[in-house]
């Protein structure tokens, strides 16, 4: 039996895939992103458990899982060390730590290209929400961390994939509509909307190297660090 805690994410949809004799559990603090998991109808999706809570407070006992993923979600919580330990304290005395997060900005070139646009045309900062997402300059800083809080058997590797979009302006208007950066855009009009999505994606072309559009299609390497760890004693 394999007992498996995850967030929201398409990570926690494959994962019941894959556990046939045990209990997967999605948590997220975030009420709205709940009710969508719920509501996808994939192959054995109704078998997930769904929690609303924090990873700061996981409202689970000790020793309650095999494995903890925690896919990108690592550099956006307010106290990183106290979420770590809590995944510490719910595995089991064999249990494993598997995370990812993106590596420094500059080593994805479209996000790197998306934050300076979006500066010279929002102003400065505007781009904070972004930046955030790449909160681990290095390998080492995120491998320490995880050490310092209990975890044993520390392994880092990092990853590169392939992203692709149909156009830049695809790749903007994801940014810019179906992630928190829409705030961005939040008391636009739709016809000003559009015309900033244009802006930032003409933006983007000054600062993008021009073998990453062909045929007007987007395609550019996405860097992660991926973390497998064991429970400390």
């Amino acid at each position: 039996m394999l007992d498996v805690a995850c967030g929201t994410g398409a990570v926690t949809r494959l994962v019941i895939q894959k556990v046939t004799n045990g209990r997967v559990v999605g948590l997220d603090l975030n009420a709205g992103m709940l009710a969508i998991a719920r509501t996808l109808d994939t192959n054995r999706a109704s078998l997930i458990e769904w929690y609303d809570g924090s990873a700061l407070a996981l409202p689970f006992p000790f020793n309650s899982f095999d494995l903890v993923m925690c896919q990108l979600g690592l550099q956006f919580f307010p106290d990183r060390p106290l979420a770590l330990r809590e995944m510490n304290r719910v595995l089991s005395a064999t249990g494993r730590l598997a995370l990812s997060v993106y590596s420094a900005i500059e080593r994805t070139p479209a996000a790197h290209a998306f934050v300076q646009a979006l500066d010279r045309i929002f102003g400065p900062d505007a781009s904070s929400i972004k930046r955030a997402e790449h909160a681990f300059p290095n390998a080492d800083e995120v491998g320490d961390l995880i050490a310092g809080q209990g975890f044993q058997r520390v392994k880092v590797v990092t990853v590169s994939k392939d992203i692709r979009f149909p156009s830049v302006q695809d790749y903007v208007r994801f940014q810019l509509v179906a992630t928190p950066m829409a705030v961005l855009l939040s008391k636009l009009s739709p016809r000003e909307r559009e015309n900033a999505i244009q802006a930032v994606a003409a933006g983007i072309l000054e600062f993008l190297a021009p073998e990453m559009v062909s045929d007007g299609r987007l395609s550019f390497p996405q860097e992660a660090y991926v973390v497998l760890a064991s429970r400390g004693e």
